[in-house]
């Protein structure tokens, strides 16, 4: 990475976290204080999602059978391990980084390339660990909830982890920029597609917005205590010894 988009990127984190620093919401509560901004925000993501990218996840899924896109899924999940690794070695998750590094080296071979997931069936179950979980495990705040264009629900504390994990990322080693994009783009038509069962809800919801930014503030919380947040968290009343 050149000097200039280092820089840049560091200077982004810091003005980031300072943000986030000064945004604190009581327990049970969202703290959203761009919520007019982010609705607006969500609108056209929904528009652009409504007339260009779920019409083409459709076609992808039309034209392309069921075990070949199951492989994708796979190979993408695959390229995600060295993240999960490494965050979770930062998290002090030894054991279950040493799974995941074997996990990662079985299918990256005897999987052809991560297409097939045989470290399942070898007993190497899939974590999922970034850099937004690992700041949050020091016990770092969301901070704001925010919704960006394109990439959808985030935080303070998330829009930081997106910086981290670049550096584990398979966009950081690819230097052609043409195989870059291309791969991010099969990428998020793969995980699009992904979704589908969950446009049903979605549509029918009263409120759109606060069903995103719901789902999306209480998944994070879980992945952070890995599915056991605290009651303090939920409900603002410390927990009996």
């Amino acid at each position: 990475m050149k000097p200039l988009q280092l820089a840049a990127r560091l200077a982004l984190v810091a003005a980031v976290t300072l943000l986030g620093a000064c945004a604190h919401a009581p327990p049970g509560e969202p703290n959203d204080p761009l919520e007019p901004m982010n609705r607006a925000v969500l609108r056209f993501n929904l528009a652009a999602d409504r007339y260009v990218l779920r019409p083409v996840a459709k076609g992808y899924e039309a034209v392309t059978p069921a075990p070949v896109r199951k492989g994708v899924t796979n190979f993408f999940r695959n390229l995600q391990e060295p993240r999960t690794v490494v965050n979770g070695l930062l998290q002090g998750k030894v054991k279950q980084a040493a799974s995941d590094t074997g996990r990662f080296l079985l299918n990256s071979t005897a999987g052809f390339a991560g297409f097939v997931d045989v470290a399942t069936d070898a007993g190497l179950p899939r974590h999922d660990e970034d850099f937004g979980q690992t700041i949050g495990y020091y016990g770092v705040g969301d901070g704001w909830y925010l919704m960006l264009p394109f990439l959808g629900p985030s935080s303070n504390r998330d829009l930081i982890g997106r910086g981290g994990d670049y550096f584990t990322g398979y966009g950081y080693y690819v230097d052609e920029p043409e195989v870059n994009y291309t791969a991010q783009a099969i990428d998020v038509i793969d995980s699009r597609v992904r979704l589908f069962p969950a446009d049903p809800l979605l549509e029918e919801a009263l409120d759109k917005y606060i069903l995103v930014r719901t789902a999306y503030l209480q998944q994070r919380l879980n992945k952070v205590y890995d599915g056991a947040p605290p009651a303090r968290l939920l409900y603002g009343v410390e927990e009996e010894e």
